[in-house]
């Protein structure tokens, strides 16, 4: 990847955004509460459409053709190692996805 822009968001490059697009993008969700207790694990994959700053970016689902959103952090980006990898909800295999990325997200707590 690029260096990235002085101003504004500095993980995010248009310049990377457009070599991204096309490829299979897998992604892990971690959702945790307060106490750091692991509340949901979401795994999801697609093509990536779309990318920019302003809207981060955008992958559609193989089956259903829905979008998803990830944010437009590019550094959260790497590139998968070739193999198999399953997702734990489904069960199915996507073989030799391009990159992968992990977010963690701390929901708020109920008061």
């Amino acid at each position: 990847m690029t260096k990235q822009k002085e101003k504004g968001n500095r993980f995010f490059s248009e310049e990377d955004a457009q070599s991204i697009l096309g490829k299979t993008l897998l992604v892990g969700v971690t959702y945790k509460n307060n106490s750091e207790e692991i509340i949901e694990v979401e795994q999801f994959y697609g093509t990536i459409i779309r990318a920019s700053e302003k809207e981060g970016i955008i992958i559609r689902l193989g089956e259903t053709g829905e979008e998803r959103w990830v944010p437009p952090d590019l550094a959260a980006i790497e590139t998968a190692i070739p193999g198999h990898y399953r997702l734990k909800s489904t069960g199915e295999v996507i073989i030799n996805p391009d990159l992968l990325t992990t977010w963690i997200v701390h929901l708020p707590s109920n008061k």
